[in-house]
C-alpha cells in the first residue's frame, strides 16, 4: 500500500502549497471554490489564518495516510482514515467560519 500512501501524500503537499500560497497573498484569499474573497478588516491577519487552518489540515491529512504503510489491501480498518477525513474535514469549515466571524 506504499502507491496508496504516496498519493495520499501529495494530496497533502497540495495543501501545504495552498497555505504556502495564502499565506504570500496579498490581497483576501477565497476558501470556497467558486465563492468570491469575503471582505476583511485586516488582509494580512485573515491571510494567515487561513493559511495555518490549511496546514493544519494537511498535517492531519498526511497522520490519517500513515495506516496505509501497515494495513494490508482491502482491509477493514481502512474506514478509519476514510471517516477521518470527513471529521477533520468537517472541523476545517467550523474553523474557517470562526476564523471568518473574527475578521469581519
Amino acid at each position: 500500500m506504499i502507491i496508496g500512501f504516496v498519493i495520499w501524500s501529495l494530496v497533502a503537499l497540495i495543501f501545504v502549497g495552498i497555505s504556502i500560497w495564502a499565506r504570500n497573498a496579498k490581497e483576501a484569499v477565497g476558501f470556497f471554490a467558486g465563492v468570491r474573497p469575503p471582505e476583511v478588516k485586516d488582509v494580512k491577519k485573515y491571510n494567515h489564518s487561513v493559511s495555518g487552518l490549511w496546514l493544519v489540515y494537511a498535517v492531519l491529512l498526511e497522520g490519517l495516510g500513515v495506516p496505509f504503510l501497515f494495513l494490508e489491501q482491502n482491509s477493514a480498518w481502512f474506514v478509519i482514515p476514510y471517516l477521518g477525513v470527513v471529521v477533520i474535514t468537517i472541523g476545517l469549515i467550523v474553523a474557517y467560519n470562526i476564523i471568518l466571524a473574527k475578521n469581519q
